[in-house]
């Protein structure tokens, strides 16, 4: 496959730049996919996901909380700098992306500040050609806390507010290391879950900390060159469990975003519940565990637009994307939904 095989155009207007006044007010395209080039479309509101879940299907959500991963600060030039958390590799060191006029050298230092007046040192460490190392002075999560800005996507234009907050946020976000929101669980809300609950479907989780390299165009036109950044994972026993009983009782496991997803098929591939993943799913993938799918709708060239045309059929989601731009659906984080199904777990 080529990199241009996964373009398409949209219109900037229809990038949601701000959450829905409820999380369940979305909308939400089926598709129903028959055969590689065969697809229906069905237009429907977020609540109607209660009329396409099954009594015994398995719903896996990623718990993952997103931390406050943008920090601002100075060179010891004095320049501006910013950095964004890829990923925290230890107590007092992560992988970042820097935003520099020219990046700081390794051995060099960065002072970090809040608009309190305080400031730390962050120290230039290494550089993989992708991520630069930096070492903290005390534990990572601590400073964010106190010096870090919620890091909204680079497509949302405005600074991040007491809205984003809340809603950047899953309601089953617990374990924090996200620099980003698995944007699929965003459309839950406690009432709908209990609902789902209360058809009969089961509801388990993952957790995979999703790295800001998930907004790292690919560039590679010949994508076997591309290399996917890792992310770190984790699935509990007991969604393991939850998984074979469901297998076993004819019920489907439906991965709540990309995220869950790729953590689910990095165990089914490894054989390892944790770690790092860097999973990379382009047609021809052969899913081992996820049997249907609730997404976002992915940026033009990404790799989880390569992902979700993997799942469903590179020509059935060219159809779908193409049916969401002309009838408005919203895109990105803070947009609209859909749901799909591989090809060999669709019913006529």
């Amino acid at each position: 496959m080529q990199l241009s095989d996964f373009n398409y155009e949209l219109p900037a207007e229809l990038i949601a730049q701000h959450p829905l006044a409820n999380r369940t007010d979305s909308r939400l395209l089926e598709v129903k996919a028959s055969g590689p080039n065969h697809v229906q479309l069905v237009d429907l509101q977020f609540k109607d996901i209660l009329s396409l879940v099954q009594p015994g299907d398995l719903l896996v959500f990623n718990d993952t909380k997103v931390i406050p991963a943008r920090l601002h600060g100075k060179k010891e030039t004095g320049g501006n700098v910013e950095l964004l958390i890829e990923r925290i590799s230890g107590e007092k060191q992560a992988w970042v992306q820097i935003r520099a006029s020219k990046v700081p050298k390794t051995g060099t230092t960065v002072h970090v500040h809040n608009q309190a007046g305080e400031t730390f040192p962050v120290e230039m460490i290494g550089y993989d050609g992708r991520f630069y190392e930096v070492r903290f002075p005390e534990n990572v999560f601590s400073l964010l806390e106190r010096f870090g800005e919620l890091p909204l996507p680079p497509y949302i234009e405005h600074q991040p507010d007491g809205e984003d907050a809340q809603r950047y946020q899953t309601v089953v976000a617990k374990n924090p290391g996200a620099v980003a929101a698995p944007t699929a669980g965003l459309h839950f809300d406690e009432a709908i879950l209990q609902e789902l609950q209360q058809l009969g479907a089961k509801q388990a989780t993952v957790t995979l900390h999703v790295g800001a390299g998930t907004f790292t165009p690919v560039r590679e036109e010949d994508l076997s060159k591309h290399k996917m950044h890792y992310e770190w994972f984790s699935i509990p026993n007991e969604t393991l469990q939850a998984i074979e009983a469901t297998k076993k009782n004819g019920g489907r496991v439906i991965a709540v975003g990309t995220t869950s997803l790729r953590a689910l098929e990095s165990q089914a591939a490894s054989g390892q519940s944790s770690g790092e993943t860097n999973l990379f799913i382009t047609p021809g993938y052969q899913f081992k565990t996820v049997d249907c799918l609730l997404t976002n709708f992915h940026l033009p060239k990404s790799t989880l637009l390569m992902l979700v045309s993997a799942f469903a059929g590179i020509n059935n989601i060219r159809a779908a994307y193409q049916h969401a731009i002309h009838q408005k659906y919203r895109f990105f984080s803070y947009g609209d939904a859909m749901f799909l199904c591989r090809l060999e777990n669709t019913k006529p």
